[in-house]
């Protein structure tokens, strides 16, 4: 109510300011054609003309309408279709996420060229012919997408490139991820797939390298990117200790390595035996020496025990270790060969006992009866061989032997007396 009291006010007001012009700007329009005039007053003259402005403006749109009711048609039924085809795509990607492959692809395709966005269509339609197996017919539609769509190069790579990966086709799809990875540097999703590939192909150099990029973009954690360093440098250094001649290129992974993996017993046994391998002995030895004095293991004091450096200093850095672990039945052991190695036989002889003492050993049991035979201590040598032969015989599987009350006859023996 008081809108429309507000409006009245307002006309009023308006009217009386437009009676006061009339009043006070008097005027008049003459307009002669030939021997015929017509006068009429100013504010009349105008009203007619804005209303013959309004009657020329209605008539030009209403030609307009009538000269192109084609074109306003075609409009129409663009967007009728594009509306079908929004509907057919809705129920092509339900018809994918119901596993109905066939189905999809179908109403995919059918959809694709009416749709506004034939993209999305056809990188579906790929998906679920590859689903069936149709291989041939994904990356058909994949070439049409690529022909429908610009600038979308980076998303037909990534569909081409995941494709190519669940086909077990690895290479190719490193070929496609590499050139995409020039191109947008640091890409996430990129990177993800670089890494499935790496893996897949035992590409470690390249996973080696990649693994700061995945850290770095957040995509790996912490706990996974110490296993996937740990299990590249391990393969690499595996690879490259093959060629002794080449040992710079494991020194150099080495040093290239994160500091927390140096304290890896496996990498570091890993380590040792390619510089014995390249006859640097002296470096394993250090190398050794080092991490047991830092880090204690059973692999590294084994290792330790067959090196042959300088057994006098290496057995004097042994007992000072065995100072501290009196009781370790490997660093006895160690103590054991490096005896040897010395000449000392009756030393060698109470390290090989004493660790057979603490952990009976098959190993153990094998040295101390090697080294009763080189005495000339034959009964004692036989004694500890037969331990030997019965220790590992402990660790082999159960399986039957002709001593069994069943078994006593081979089976064509046993086929015989049947018959």
């Amino acid at each position: 109510m008081r809108k429309l009291i507000l409006l009245i006010v307002a006309g009023l007001a308006v009217g009386a300011l437009f009676g006061h012009l009339m009043m006070s700007v008097p005027g008049y329009w003459l307009i002669r054609v030939g021997d015929t005039s017509v006068q009429t007053s100013f504010w009349f003259g105008l009203v007619l003309l804005l209303a013959a402005f309004l009657v020329l403006h209605f008539i030009l749109r209403l030609l307009s309408g009538m000269i192109r009711p084609v074109g306003r048609f075609r409009t129409w039924n663009s967007r009728a279709r594009n509306r079908r085809a929004m509907k057919r795509t809705v129920r092509g990607l339900v018809a994918m996420t119901e596993g109905r492959w066939k189905r999809a692809e179908k109403t995919l395709v059918k959809a694709a060229d009416d749709s506004s966005t034939p993209l999305v269509n056809y990188l579906s339609a790929a998906l679920a012919a590859h689903y069936q197996g149709n291989y041939t017919q994904s990356q058909e539609h994949i070439n049409q997408a690529q022909l429908t769509t610009e600038g979308a190069d980076t998303a037909i790579g990534l569909m081409q490139a995941q494709l190519l990966i669940d086909r077990q086709q690895p290479e190719e799809a490193l070929a496609i991820l590499n050139r995409l990875d020039k191109q947008l540097s640091n890409h996430p999703q990129v990177l993800k797939l670089l890494k499935q590939v790496f893996l897949s192909v035992n590409d470690w150099e390249g996973l080696r390298r990649l693994i700061p990029r995945l850290a770095a973009q957040k995509l790996i954690s912490q706990q996974e990117r110490e296993e996937l360093e740990f299990k590249a440098y391990r393969e690499l250094i595996i690879f490259e200790a093959k060629n002794p001649s080449d040992i710079e290129r494991v020194r150099s992974l080495w040093a290239d390595m994160p500091d927390y993996l140096r304290g890896k017993t496996e990498l570091i046994v890993l380590y040792a035996e390619a510089l014995l391998q390249a006859n640097e002995d002296t470096i394993a030895e250090r190398l050794l020496n080092h991490s047991l004095d830092h880090h204690w293991d059973a692999r590294l004091v084994k290792r330790y025990g067959l090196l042959n450096v300088d057994p006098s200093r290496q057995l004097v850095k042994a007992e000072k270790w065995l100072q501290e672990r009196p009781n370790d039945p490997e660093l006895l052991l160690a103590c054991g060969r490096l005896s040897l190695r010395t000449g000392k036989w009756t030393k060698a002889q109470e390290y090989f006992e004493a660790s057979q003492r603490q952990r009976p050993s098959g190993v153990v049991c094998a040295e101390l009866a090697r080294l009763y035979a080189s005495l000339g201590e034959h009964n004692k040598s036989q004694l500890y061989y037969r331990h030997s032969v019965e220790m590992l015989a402990k660790s082999l599987p159960s399986l039957p032997q002709p001593s069994d009350a069943n078994d006593s006859q081979p089976d064509g023996k046993r086929a015989k007396k049947r018959a």
